[in-house]
């Protein structure tokens, strides 16, 4: 049996009401775990594009696959696995209950990280990050050992093929 790994498909569909919820439901009828679906317009209105992660061996991959293709709506299926990508995902994080050195070294957290401070209340700060999933959970990582009151919200990653070799 081969190894499970991370694997990205990039689907182009109709933009059609109900679309999102035959795609998910293939995967949750088939028990395949989505670790990612993000989805939106293209260029053309009538078109959307799905980015799916999931974690499968190869031959539950080919037969996601071959699933998706078989789809009406679906216009395209594109294997990303292997391909350079421009990758990103959106995630926004709370820090609560912060006191004032607290919130001193969280704005060096981001400042290192690279990532904005959107938001600040009494005691709280809000990060903004756009960057890959690897480097949010070493995010993620660093703030709950510093900090008690974290919390998380994460977006989908969204991937485009990269037009230089430059990977993900």
């Amino acid at each position: 049996m081969s190894e499970m790994k991370k694997r990205w498909i990039a689907l182009y569909v109709e933009n059609d009401v109900g679309v999102l919820a035959k795609v998910s439901g293939l995967f949750s009828g088939k028990s395949y775990n989505l670790q990612s679906l993000t989805v939106g317009t293209t260029e053309d209105e009538t078109v959307s594009r799905m980015t799916i992660s999931v974690e499968s061996d190869d031959i539950t991959f080919e037969q996601i696959k071959k699933q998706l293709n078989r789809m009406v709506e679906v216009i395209k299926v594109i294997d990303l696995t292997n391909v350079p990508l421009r990758l990103k995902e959106l995630m926004f994080v709370k820090i609560m209950e912060l006191n004032e050195t607290q919130m001193t070294e969280v704005f060096q957290i981001a400042q290192a990280m690279r990532v904005d401070v959107v938001d600040i209340g009494i005691g709280s700060v809000m990060l903004e990050c756009r960057r890959t999933e690897q480097k949010h959970d070493d995010l993620i990582a660093i703030l709950k050992k510093k900090f008690k009151h974290i919390s998380v919200v994460r977006g989908g990653s969204v991937a485009i093929e990269s037009i230089s070799t430059e990977c993900r």
